[in-house]
């Protein structure tokens, strides 16, 4: 059996990518201000470039599941 569903969740992808860029950034040892305009920077056109493909207005991800193949997959949006 497939099940197709849409999960909404506007934060989540937005906070992980913040994360992952504060991390990148403070490994490079700049000032803080240096280091919050590019976290930010970062985040706002990498969470975009990421999101754009597989959700919508980057909150919206469908994921079909599919009981017999033991499966999820991430559909990409249209």
């Amino acid at each position: 059996m497939k099940i197709k569903v849409t999960l909404k969740d506007p934060d989540t992808m937005h906070d992980a990518v913040r994360d992952a860029v504060t991390r990148d950034v403070k490994a490079l040892g700049l000032s803080a201000r240096e280091s919050a305009l590019l976290i930010e920077d970062r985040t706002e056109n990498e969470s975009t470039e990421i999101t754009h493909r597989w959700m919508e207005y980057g909150e919206c991800l469908s994921v079909e599941f599919d009981t017999e193949a033991g499966t999820a997959t991430v559909i990409e949006r249209k």
